[in-house]
């Protein structure tokens, strides 16, 4: 068969459900031979960086990888951001870009770069086909890659005259392997550290979201009562409600769930990813007791220099702590500061539930009202902004994977591609975007996609003007900050243009009923709210005055 031919075969066998992109020239012998695909679907997206987004929200949600497609030169460079932006939040993805004939990349030549080497710093591995022979080898390499701890990106070049020739191989049956799990004796060296402390918390990082290691975290909380503070990516590691979940930690001042690591003999990390929350904001003299428990060994890192490191699947560590508590008839802990602080926090959120500004519309309440009309298994993707800071202190979650953030390269304009994909996924669910108006205009485009989809989407705007996150950080450093205002579109008309639903929303005491009926009108629906960011500035002065609840 023809390699272009080969290259989808080996796609289907590895399950690949959908690829997302814009094609060139380069990729024409690809493209007929996708076409010709009854098991993968190609959505033409708008802009290759709105591929690259839904890409990683598939991944993430599905633990699988999907494709993203570009042509050489400019399209595979407007993949890189979002790319760089699921290597580093861990989700599998298969990058494919098309290349010059192999006869003229030895030399100046228009539009060719070296694609595979711009790539190698933000995938886990990237490579050219070279001779159709390799293909299967290749594909198999790179996907099962990108599935391994810890998930990321794998690129696969495919030159042009290389996808036309013909070859004889046929693809490489996939075969999965169990991942490695701890030895007993490190696991039985990190269980007397815990039975020796008094206060242990756990500090769950992204790795946590996965649905088995989630379901062992929570019947170890509720074995010991040891509260579990979640980075902005673990959220819903466990569930809102339960007594040991002491909400998310992750901005950069110290905040009330800090508290609680302050009060700590010993902090259990459990796939924790320092890139979200780096260790010398919460262990600044580096001298906390830390357990670390991940699929791969830690960063090493001067605040970061754990007692124990359980290696190997997470979700069989905590299976192996379970049973040792078991064994050891429970066990027992001083909790009291735990739940001084997810009473104090929990007051903090419900604070402005009853709102009724008009003009403009808190944060906490515009939140509230979200939390309130989504389901527990309803999906949450928020854009990067001043937005992402309140969605990671407010929203909180009774399941893993509904409230996705980026939080390791955090790019601006991941939350409507991304919840395009997360329709894709889940069409049964509620899917809702919160964006800035400066996130949301970066992947505008992508508003077609939706309605050529008829996707099932909210997304709400939050109207500042501004580049209000970048505002809030100069002014909590300088006392002021520089120009960043702009001005904004009529966003019903906007809406009208691109066959979605408009709504603006002046009022707090109007918002949750706006919510229902978007999430009830058939296609992409658009929510604009005029935000007020003078809690920016209350926020960080209350953050700068905490005492620690007792």
């Amino acid at each position: 068969m023809k390699a272009s031919d080969l290259f989808v075969k080996c796609l289907e066998v590895e399950g690949i459900e959908y690829i997302f992109g814009v094609p060139g020239e380069e990729n024409a012998d690809f493209m007929i031979s996708l076409e010709r695909s009854e098991q993968i679907k190609f959505i033409l997206t708008r802009h290759e960086q709105g591929a690259a987004f839904m890409a990683e929200v598939y991944g993430r949600l599905t633990g699988n990888p999907a494709g993203c497609l570009g042509t050489l030169g400019p399209g595979a460079a407007n993949l890189i951001t979002g790319v760089a932006d699921a290597n580093m939040d861990r989700a599998p993805m298969l990058v494919i870009t098309g290349q010059g004939a192999s006869t003229r990349l030895h030399k100046e030549s228009h539009q060719v770069m070296d694609v595979v080497a711009m790539f190698a710093p933000v995938t886990k591995w990237a490579m050219t086909v070279l001779h159709p022979d390799n293909i299967p080898e290749i594909v198999r390499k790179a996907v099962r890659l990108a599935r391994t701890e810890k998930p990321g990106a794998c690129h696969v070049e495919l030159p042009e005259d290389i996808a036309k020739l013909d070859t004889g191989m046929v693809p490489l049956e996939p075969r999965r392997f169990r991942r490695p799990v701890p030895d007993d004796k490190i696991v039985d060296q990190a269980f007397e550290l815990i039975k020796q402390s008094r206060r242990p918390v756990i500090l769950a990082g992204n790795g946590c979201i996965r649905k088995r290691a989630s379901k062992q975290l929570r019947i170890f909380c509720e074995k010991t009562g040891i509260g579990v503070i979640s980075t902005f990516m673990a959220k819903g590691c466990v569930d809102r409600n339960a007594d040991y979940c002491l909400y998310t930690i992750g901005l950069q001042a110290k905040d009330v769930v800090a508290c609680a690591i302050d009060a700590s003999d010993m902090v259990i990390t459990l796939g924790y990813d320092m890139v979200e929350y780096h260790p010398r904001l919460w262990n600044a003299d580096g001298e906390k007791t830390i357990i670390h428990a991940d699929f791969l060994p830690t960063e090493i890192d001067a605040h970061y220099h754990p007692e124990k490191e359980i290696v190997g699947d997470l979700a069989h560590t905590l299976w192996m702590l379970n049973e040792r508590v078991d064994a050891a008839g429970g066990l027992r802990f001083d909790t009291s500061q735990q739940a001084a602080v997810r009473r104090e926090m929990a007051e903090e959120l419900a604070e402005h539930r009853e709102d009724d500004t008009e003009g403009s519309i808190r944060p906490q309440k515009a939140l509230w009202d979200v939390r309130e009309a989504m389901q527990p298994d309803d999906i949450l993707l928020s854009d990067v902004g001043a937005h992402k800071m309140w969605i990671a202190r407010h929203y909180q979650c009774h399941e893993p994977n509904t409230c996705l953030i980026p939080n390791g390269f955090c790019s601006m304009g991941f939350a409507l591609p991304g919840a395009i994909a997360a329709y894709l996924v889940h069409p049964d669910r509620r899917i809702l975007a919160i964006c800035g108006d400066a996130g949301f205009m970066m992947n505008v485009q992508e508003m077609e996609t939706a309605r050529r989809l008829n996707a099932d989407i909210v997304v709400m705007v939050w109207e500042d003007h501004s580049y209000g996150l970048i505002a809030w950080k100069q002014t909590n450093e300088f006392g002021h900050h520089t120009d960043l205002s702009f001005c904004n579109p009529d966003w019903v008309q906007l809406a009208q243009a691109f066959g979605w639903n408009g709504h603006r929303v002046e009022n707090s005491r109007d918002l949750a009923g706006v919510l229902k009926d978007a999430f009830e009108e058939a296609g992409p629906s658009l929510v604009v709210i005029p935000i007020d960011y003078r809690e920016n500035a209350l926020l960080t002065e209350r953050l700068g005055d905490i005492v620690c609840p007792i």
